[in-house]
């Protein structure tokens, strides 16, 4: 058979094994990636069959960069701004220790510390696709964010550790050569991250059609990841960086079939890279054990080191937790939401100029940034915006400091923070990255990579979901359907209508005005014209809908700068909102 034709029937059946297995498993109830490495181990394990060794660039370069910008752009921002302290910890700091710890065991078990730091860079991180399992288990939202967060970025920290490992084992290390590699590849990440997402959001908004536009997002990470990683940058950085841009422009400047037709070409992208990988982890197993058995000479002793290091991992990660969760109540409890309060008095007295302007720092405990006006003098105009810009800083505030209140962390969250952390292909494909030359036994290093990232997805992923129901972290159906905070939300939509309606802004999709009578007539008939029965089916009361949906859009975009509701709440408003505006297209189009 010719090889093109093979490669594209293994291709084939590897897609339709993913689908099968992910619908089984959703019928069944267990992980479907973990079945998917089962499978890989089986299929390897046959003798008939010859895995060729997949090069690990194609992982790094071909399937996180989309992946890890599919995750970004869904991140709660909300929450991910609000617990970005926690989980810079987890992504810098944690790693850092991590890898430093596993450099000493390797060491004293006589592997080269500069070799031993290379590989406890390499399983310090854990997975964005592997913890896309504790995503399934309808962990606390709170929980879930830091670990996507976690994962999202923990990869530019170890990868920047395993090369200055690699050029120190080359014997030209240097400490603020090794700091101004790291600060760099996180800078120039960030930057052109943040450039080509608003950029790439803003061509997307021009560009209109939903075929050619879900297109232009399909090249996104590898436009951003390209070069920034051949200025030196953190490519799978910038990917998560230009996806959290996207993510936001999206909700301004996407229509809703774009929206739509995004959502589910990057939920069928997902589908199909996530099995992949996890199916790839499996099927290479039997090369890794054999290099490893002709080099080493057996097994037994990679296996005691890739047990031992799972232990240091899971043991540091557990310290670092705690820390984390003691230092969170500790946050917590110093938030005085009254000062907040009283400060937003005085800025109504301001407002109404009953109090005059503060020249000072407002004593919120804001730090250096505070909320005077450090002694300027303001016209009438400045301190109106002045007062308007203080009254959403103390608004926001006040989100906050609700959001740790309400999810609080406490041990048992602690418990499957450290538990989730599974390690996964990042682990592989970055050992696969070790030089070939100038390192003694490769392939031993390789296979503890190999041993700890599937040891870490099997045991952890398996009894994973038993430890979320000992420990009744799953939310209940009742904190997932309409909740008080959704209800609220609705109103402030409502209200958003009713005002368009009676002050007369709302307008056709042409940009035309409706008739005075008309308008008036509406609004004496209903509260807003977005409460107008869905049986009426004349062509200008559907326009009249349409811009009252407009209407409620803007104002929930707006609302998602404040940080009253919750990134999850909002984004089932806006969802309801595009259904409602894509339905009514499709009527209006009949007439």
């Amino acid at each position: 058979m010719d090889r093109t034709l093979l490669v594209l029937l293994v291709a084939v059946a590897a897609v339709l094994v993913i689908a099968v297995v992910t619908a089984l498993a959703e019928r069944w109830g267990v992980a479907g990636p973990l079945v998917l490495v089962a499978i890989g181990l089986v299929i390897s394990l046959i003798p008939a069959v010859h895995i060729p060794p997949i090069p690990p660039e194609w992982i790094l370069v071909g399937v996180l960069p989309p992946l890890l910008y599919s995750a970004a752009v869904n991140v709660p921002a909300i929450e991910f701004r609000r617990d970005f302290r926690a989980i810079s910890g987890l992504a810098v700091l944690l790693v850092v220790v991590s890898a430093l710890a596993l450099g000493g065991f390797f060491w004293l078990v006589g592997i080269p510390l500069p070799v031993g730091i290379a590989l406890g860079a390499i399983l310090s991180p854990t997975d964005a696709v592997a913890t896309s399992i504790a995503k399934r288990l309808g962990i606390t939202p709170r929980v879930v964010t830091m670990l996507e967060g976690e994962s999202l970025l923990n990869d530019a920290t170890a990868l920047v550790l395993l090369r200055t490992a690699i050029v120190a084992i080359a014997g030209s290390f240097s400490i603020w050569g090794a700091i101004g590699s790291f600060v760099w590849a996180v800078v120039c990440a960030l930057v052109l991250g943040a450039v080509v997402g608003l950029l790439a959001v803003k061509l997307r908004g021009w560009v209109g059609g939903s075929a050619a536009n879900t297109a232009i997002s399909f090249a996104v990470p590898f436009l951003v990841y390209v070069p920034t990683e051949e200025l030196g940058g953190s490519g799978l950085v910038a990917a998560v960086v230009a996806g959290i841009v996207a993510g936001q422009g999206a909700q301004r400047l996407l229509t809703p079939e774009q929206r739509l037709s995004d959502r589910m070409n990057w939920r069928t992208v997902e589908l199909v890279l996530e099995g992949a990988v996890f199916l790839v982890m499996g099927l290479e197993l039997r090369e890794i054990v054999t290099a490893n058995i002709t080099e080493s000479g057996g097994l037994w002793h990679g296996i005691w080191l890739a047990l031992v290091a799972l232990l240091i991992v899971i043991v540091v990660r557990a310290a670092y937790v705690s820390f984390l969760v003691w230092a969170s109540g500790r946050r917590a409890a110093r938030l005085d939401p009254e000062r907040l309060q009283a400060f937003n008095g005085r800025l109504d007295a301001i407002a109404n100029g009953d109090e005059p302007m503060p020249h000072g720092p407002a004593p919120l405990g804001a730090g250096k940034r505070g909320l005077g006006t450090f002694g300027r003098v303001l016209t009438p105009a400045q301190a109106q915006r002045w007062v308007g810009t203080m009254r959403a800083r103390v608004t926001q505030l006040l989100g906050d400091i609700d959001y740790y209140r309400k999810s609080p962390l406490n041990w048992r969250h602690g418990t499957v923070l450290v538990w989730a952390g599974m390690r996964g292909v990042v682990t592989l494909a970055a050992a696969q990255t070790l030089p070939r030359e100038g390192i003694d036994h490769r392939a031993l290093l390789v296979f503890i990579a190999f041993l700890v990232a599937l040891i870490s997805l099997m045991l952890q992923g398996f009894t994973l979901p038993t430890l979320v129901r000992v420990l009744h972290l799953a939310e209940t159906p009742a904190a997932s359907g309409a909740t008080q905070e959704q209800r609220e939300l609705d109103e402030q939509l409502r209200q958003a209508s009713a005002s368009s309606l009676h002050d007369g802004s709302l307008e056709r999709r042409d940009g035309s005005a409706f008739p005075p009578e008309f308008v008036t007539g509406v609004a004496a008939r209903f509260a807003d014209a977005a409460e107008l029965p869905s049986t009426i089916d004349t062509g200008e009361l559907l326009e009249l809908r349409l811009a009252a949906i407009r209407a409620q859009r803007q104002r929930l975009s707006e609302l998602s700068h404040g940080g009253t509701y919750r990134t999850e709440t909002l984004r089932r408003a806006l969802a309801q909102l595009d259904a409602d505006e894509l339905s009514l297209q499709l009527r209006l189009d009949d007439h």
